[in-house]
């Protein structure tokens, strides 16, 4: 009994609710909003701007993947095609089509791609803003939604120009930026966002995100930064520093003081929670096999292979599941084993349950062993200089 009421105060302190009650509903709030909260982004521009790349970088694939929006020099999205982030089904991201109609009409575009689904758009153009892009945000700005200019394929300009005797960068970059800003004037003083969707890491693809950060209701944020790509080693604390925050709630959630009474509750059921939880991290920090080997692919060195020296990840690479709804065997088959492993003592009394604090030192746990694979990763790849090894306190 005394072990229960201290495992009751402990989530109840974790919550900073007062009681149990309010506590299991604040958890059951939290973990659902981790699942669940709706996230459609709309990608649209002229035809050859770039639009099915973006979808797929956004979405951690390379542009010939089995599951990638298909690319080509002609228009291949003639009607809005969604596609579900690979390990987020609540994240949408809307390939929509061509702008570069001379009979364009901005107020039809939108009715016709239903503008209501979105919660935002990027208008996508790997040259300057044209008349069309400028009708259009000026249409979405009437109908109250935020739309953001996207300057594509940075990295072929950038190719282009350093051929040229007294190349620099920063000098072409800032030309590149006032052209395209000049260009959009007739909206206001929008801000144009310089990207390549092959060089995630570079230029303003971190920046757009904290943009819409800002903007998109808080509800929404979580979506966002859970899907975005990892592009410095700041946005990957800060998805790290969100698990963390997570943990009390799918504790409570998926642990032996049962959100819902139900005799008998076992750690398969529980488990599927620890599960959910792990495979958002998995998926939000990049380790998943195809964000890996894009990676690789790029930095030319092969990335995959380190995943084998965490137990947590190669579980998740053999057993990786998309949604929440994972069978009972798939859960212990990916968890259990490594659950009990971690927890001394734990043995017959897992039949009945994992207990709140047993659950809380599991995620942390594995959270801790995640974020340090992702962490030394990036490291390997020359993306940080830098890289944060501490655990989780």
């Amino acid at each position: 009994m005394e072990a229960q009421d201290s495992a009751v105060f402990e989530a109840v302190k974790a919550s900073g609710e007062s009681t149990l009650e309010k506590a299991k509903a604040k958890a059951l709030a939290e973990f659902d909003q981790l699942l669940n909260v709706s996230l459609d982004i709309a990608v649209t521009g002229r035809t050859g701007s770039g639009k099915s790349s973006l979808v797929n970088a956004l979405r951690g694939l390379s542009d010939d993947d089995e599951d990638a929006a298909p690319t080509g020099v002609t228009e291949t999205t003639m009607e809005p095609t969604m596609y579900e982030h690979p390990g987020m089904q609540n994240v949408k991201i809307w390939d929509l089509p061509g702008i570069g109609s001379p009979n364009f009409k901005a107020n039809k575009y939108l009715k016709d791609v239903k503008f209501d689904t979105y919660d935002f758009f990027i208008i996508l153009s790997s040259e300057r803003f044209c008349e069309n892009d400028i009708m259009l945000a000026n249409e979405i700005k009437k109908k109250k939604k935020n739309f953001y200019f996207v300057r594509s394929k940075i990295d072929n300009d950038i190719s282009s120009e350093e051929r040229k005797k007294g190349f620099n960068e920063q000098k072409v970059l800032s030309l590149i930026r006032e052209d395209c800003e000049k260009n959009v004037k007739k909206v206001g003083n929008p801000k144009v966002f310089l990207i390549s969707s092959y060089d995630l890491e570079k230029y303003d693809l971190e920046d757009l995100r904290m943009t819409l950060k800002e903007d998109l209701p808080i509800h929404k944020r979580s979506a966002l930064l859970q899907a975005w790509p990892v592009c410095s080693a700041e946005a990957l604390e800060e998805k790290i520093k969100y698990f963390e925050g997570l943990i009390w709630a799918a504790s409570l959630v998926s642990g032996g003081i049962a959100v819902v009474p139900v005799p008998g509750l076992s750690v398969a059921c529980d488990t599927t929670i620890v599960v959910a939880f792990f495979v958002r991290c998995y998926y939000a920090f990049g380790l998943d096999d195809k964000s890996l080997t894009r990676l690789s692919e790029k930095v030319n060195i092969p990335l995959t292979e380190y995943m084998g020296k965490s137990r947590i990840t190669a579980a998740l690479k053999e057993k990786a599941v998309t949604r929440i709804g994972v069978s009972a065997s798939l859960a212990v088959a990916a968890t259990a084993e490594f659950a009990l492993s971690l927890v001394p003592g734990l043995g017959s009394a897992a039949a009945a349950g994992l207990s709140f604090a047993t659950t809380q030192y599991l995620l942390r746990e594995g959270l801790n062993e995640l974020a340090k694979t992702a962490r030394e990763i990036r490291k390997l790849a020359g993306l940080d200089t830098i890289c944060n090894d501490s655990k989780l306190a």
